[in-house]
């Protein structure tokens, strides 16, 4: 009886384990791009990018560089201009696993070329 409930209980011990396993990761991370192992790497990795551009930068090759955003958002100005915003995680402002806006920097296009990045360019074509 003893090795019949033993034989019983250790698979469903060991079935228990794994659950606990793929559910208990934890950690911070936003999704497969941003797993509790590299979110800071890909900060880092953001900012340095981000330091080095030069303006007139064309939109496709910043994305061939720097990946898929997070956020992206495109609108025509009043004169017929059209913008791009491409939104790339740089800090953590937040502990929930989210990437949020307020946690990225804005690289702001005009018909595909680099205009400026940052808070401050975003406003100017808003």
């Amino acid at each position: 009886m003893i090795i019949k409930k033993a034989l019983l209980i250790l698979p469903l011990s060991l079935a228990l384990t794994g659950c606990v396993i793929v559910a208990g990761g934890g950690g911070d991370w936003d999704d497969e791009d941003y797993s509790s192992s590299n979110w800071r790497s890909v900060q880092k990795q953001n900012r340095s990018h981000i330091s080095n551009l030069n303006l007139g930068l064309l939109r496709a090759d910043i994305i061939t560089q720097m990946g898929t955003p997070p956020f992206t958002e495109a609108f025509t100005g009043e004169k017929g201009q059209d913008y791009q915003v491409l939104f790339y995680r740089t800090h953590r402002e937040h502990g929930d696993g989210e990437t949020t806006k307020d946690e990225t920097t804005a690289l702001v296009f005009e018909n595909d070329k680099l205009i400026g990045w940052g808070n401050d360019a975003l406003q100017r074509i808003r």
